[in-house]
């Protein structure tokens, strides 16, 4: 058996901090042999830099996939091909900088990882389902266990992605709508599913944003500059029991923490 935990969206120094206090105490419980995390909000809630990313590896992180917000912080052109462990979304267009998919290792087991972004009220991409066929051709007989993040707005583009690759891949996990959802399930075939991970960010805030500029945002439709919320911490994540053997998934777990009733077992 094969232990997956995923790590919804980090957003800015709050999420960090939640990761910080919480991963390790999951990582003696649980024993994941992998451990991946959204990171695209990692930095104030606005991409990534290469001193969080490696803060975030060396907490014990594997690897680090991203969305739409994987150039908001342009210091990523600087170091993104040649950290094989941030993968940004394989359907951006051919040529851009990165990699969207990527096979980690820790001792005799492998991972397979790839990162899609939607289209539904997203910026024009290429297409998520051709751009994922494509890549499992690519890794057919080669990589047994593969996970993959949906990064994506609409619901019905995860789950129409999640029937899609249905007993063609471990588990599919949806990020970037940052709200927990309770659809976990392993689908028909052996793929694991669940629609949003949910973030680890700021609990008293929205979508990890100060709640007051969101929602001045909404009344006036003025520009209004957002900046990440301060003070305690949700933490959302899943764990996923992959079979050694067939790659399929046995179970997936939702994991959901915060800061007022935490308790390190």
């Amino acid at each position: 058996m094969i232990n997956v935990l995923f790590i919804g969206d980090i957003v800015g120094s709050t999420g960090r901090r939640a990761v910080k206090e919480v991963l390790p105490t999951l990582k003696e419980k649980f024993r994941p042999h992998f451990v991946v995390a959204n990171g695209e909000n990692a930095a104030a809630g606005r991409g990534i830099t290469a001193k969080i990313a490696r803060e975030l590896f060396e907490l014990g992180i594997h690897g680090l996939t991203m969305g739409n917000h994987t150039w908001d912080n342009k210091e990523i052109f600087e170091f993104i091909d040649d950290e094989p462990r941030i993968i940004r979304p394989a359907n951006y267009v051919p040529g851009t900088p990165g990699r969207g998919f990527t096979v980690i290792r820790n001792g005799k087991h492998e991972l397979g990882i790839i990162n899609l972004i939607g289209r539904t009220f997203l910026n024009p991409c290429d297409d998520p389902f051709r751009t994922v066929d494509r890549i499992l051709d690519e890794w057919k007989g080669k990589v047994k266990h593969i996970l993959v993040d949906v990064h994506a707005e609409a619901t019905s583009e995860k789950i129409s992605l999640g029937w899609h690759l249905d007993g063609r891949v471990s588990a599919v996990v949806g990020t970037h709508t940052h709200v927990q959802t309770h659809d976990e399930r392993v689908l028909p075939g052996g793929t694991a599913y669940v629609t949003d991970v949910g973030m680890v960010a700021a609990r008293d805030s929205v979508l990890g944003m100060e709640t007051e500029a969101v929602i001045r945002k909404f009344v006036t439709q003025l520009p209004v500059r957002f900046q990440t919320a301060e003070g305690k911490w949700q933490f959302n994540a899943v764990l996923i029991e992959l079979d050694d053997e067939t790659g399929r998934a046995r179970s997936i777990r939702l994991i959901r923490h915060f800061e007022d009733d935490w308790i390190a077992v």
